[in-house]
């Protein structure tokens, strides 16, 4: 049999050429995840669930698509009427801007001259409440509250209902923290926080001072991870703490340690101290600067 080399390498071309189109279709496409109706229906079904659990006195919860429409809404009893409105307005809010309602929030109130201006933006809600609801690192819907005991109440809501369609790390999406050089030194001129516990975010970030000795401590549910920045330290740790009282709930504070471990501490060393971890500063230089990640 003759084999046509020409008609061979016509094929073969046109061959390359239907898959070479077919792989521009599908770089040009990507898969989409979507939120359904039932998966709404979760997401408010586990920000009730969170109401019930913190005694929470109502609150309206929404739950809007990718694109800020209205998939469900609940609202629960004694919730004010304007709530409705208002949780659909911190959902959409969310949704739009890839992030927390509290950034916006916060920035507007923290913000000088010009910041002010966004509340005027159509369909903007910068109230604390709303969260983007991510699956696979993709934002599928965001849920609002509105209602509830406290602005920090309807996010913790509104965080439960988004996490319960699996968000990265069981948190809502955190805008990135950056704060300038001349901000730091100026926390650790008093000792501050960089970084607090709100809500979705399980860390804390300490720009830690001693000038003196401190109490031995105690956290129930924070490790602490220290780096030491500037000057030494005595520290001690396990052991058992001398005359401990609970100053606040999970922290217990005491006047010394008992058959601990010490540790001389100097500038560039990490000690990690595991939650339920007697700890306790004997001495210090002064001053004695140190960077603490609370970890929960």
């Amino acid at each position: 049999m003759r084999v046509n080399a020409k008609a061979i390498a016509v094929t073969a071309a046109a061959a390359l050429a239907l898959a070479a189109t077919a792989a521009a279709q599908v770089m040009q496409t990507i898969d989409k995840k979507s939120l359904t109706l039932d998966g709404a229906r979760q997401v408010i079904a586990a920000a009730k669930a969170e109401a019930k659990k913190l005694n929470a006195p109502g609150g309206v919860i929404a739950v809007v698509d990718d694109g800020g429409n209205l998939m469900a809404l609940e609202r629960l009893d004694g919730t004010f009427a304007a709530g409705a409105n208002i949780s659909i307005g911190k959902a959409r809010t969310a949704v739009q801007f890839k992030r927390p309602t509290r950034f916006f929030e916060e920035l507007i109130n923290s913000s000088g001259k010009g910041r002010t201006v966004m509340a005027s933006l159509n369909d903007f809600t910068p109230l604390i409440g709303g969260v983007p609801i991510m699956v696979d690192n993709q934002v599928v819907g965001g849920v609002g509250v509105s209602g509830a005991a406290s602005a920090q109440q309807d996010e913790e809501l509104a965080i439960a209902g988004a996490n319960s369609l699996g968000n990265p790390h069981g948190m809502a999406m955190l805008p990135v923290t950056y704060i300038p050089g001349k901000d730091v030194s100026a926390a650790f001129a008093k000792g501050a926080v960089l970084i607090g516990d709100e809500p979705g975010r399980n860390y804390m970030v300490h720009a830690s001072r001693r000038e003196t000795p401190g109490q031995a401590e105690v956290h129930n549910l924070d490790t602490d991870i220290i780096y030491v920045l500037d000057g030494t330290a005595t520290f001690v740790t396990g052991g058992t703490v001398v005359d401990g009282k609970e100053t606040a709930p999970n922290e217990l504070r005491g006047a010394s340690i008992r058959d601990g471990q010490t540790y001389k501490l100097a500038k560039g060393d990490v000690v990690i101290v595991p939650a339920n971890t007697p700890h306790w500063f004997v001495e210090t230089t002064k001053p004695f600067l140190y960077y603490v990640v609370k970890v929960r």
